[in-house]
């Protein structure tokens, strides 16, 4: 499969396969958000999970090529970046309603990889991509504000806000050093198996040093549907980066504010309205205007 996928990088079967999982990443990251945001607190629920990712990352190291050299430099950054973004965002759901926050770190993200991505990887997007990209994220600060306005706590508003804001930026350190880190990595399950285990390895420990460790069959099955998800997203969209455009894939990824709505509405009880809809609308307007552009 390594040879295969070597062979579409760069090629119109490789953008059709990034665009597919692109999108398929949208659909699960929005799940994985739906499960940090559910019956426990975003702290427990974090480590659960990540005991899952450690569990079904082990076996793959015996079946992948080691690491080499700068590859362990670049995953180490990797583990680093992770524990900061997994942090900022256990801290914005403690603060802050799903629907509120997730479409603002959702919405920040993108536009700062779409920019990194053209400083690192000389990236370029048409005046009609970034017209997509400007539909796109007003869509999801408008589906925030909207949100906000009728379901937030005006007294954590304002700090869940700062910390969604915070954790886009991460979103977007992330999507491109992680980018970096599998196109640098001869094999791309090489990264991904190394990056999966060594980055969950540090929420059970905090939660171990907070005293909150807690092992209980739902969070038992919450932590294995949690890392399967999250194989899946954060899979298929660093293998997405490594076969197209950075900034093309990002974008695509965050139509998850449209499947987070959804979820919001079908699973959290959230009302949707004409108002949410027309604003959801919009954001998958502008991910099509994006990959149209192109």
């Amino acid at each position: 499969m390594t040879e295969w996928l070597a062979g579409i990088e760069g090629t119109a079967a490789g953008h059709r396969l990034a665009l597919a999982l692109a999108l398929l990443a949208a659909v699960l990251h929005a799940l994985f958000g739906a499960l940090q945001k559910g019956r426990y607190d975003p702290w427990t629920s974090r480590a659960a999970i990540d005991c899952g990712m450690a569990a079904l990352a082990v076996p793959l190291l015996f079946v992948v090529p080691p690491p080499q050299g700068m590859e362990w430099a670049v995953l180490a950054g990797a583990v680093a970046i992770h524990l900061a973004y997994k942090t900022l965002m256990a801290a914005t759901y403690d603060r802050g309603a799903y629907t509120v926050v997730y479409p603002v770190v959702r919405g920040t993200g993108p536009l700062l990889t779409v920019l990194a991505a053209g400083a690192v990887f000389g990236e370029t997007f048409t005046p009609l991509q970034w017209s997509g990209v400007g539909l796109l994220v007003a869509g999801m600060f408008g589906l925030s504000l909207y949100n906000a306005r009728h379901m937030a706590d005006r007294a954590t508003l304002g700090p869940a806000l700062g910390f969604a804001v915070a954790t886009g930026v991460t979103v977007a350190v992330y999507t491109t050093w992680d980018a970096y880190g599998i196109r640098l990595t001869p094999n791309p399950f090489t990264f991904l198996a190394w990056l999966f285990f060594l980055s969950s390895l540090d929420f059970p420990l905090i939660a171990a040093v907070r005293g909150r460790w807690r092992w209980d069959p739902p969070l038992v099955r919450l932590g294995l549907a949690g890392a399967v998800i999250a194989f899946g997203s954060f899979g298929s969209i660093m293998m997405a980066t490594r076969l197209d455009d950075v900034g093309e894939a990002a974008v695509l990824r965050e139509t998850s504010t449209v499947f987070a709505a959804l979820i919001g509405w079908l699973v959290l009880r959230e009302p949707v309205g004409p108002r949410r809809a027309g604003l959801m609308a919009l954001i998958a307007l502008g991910a099509v205007v994006v990959e149209a552009g192109g």
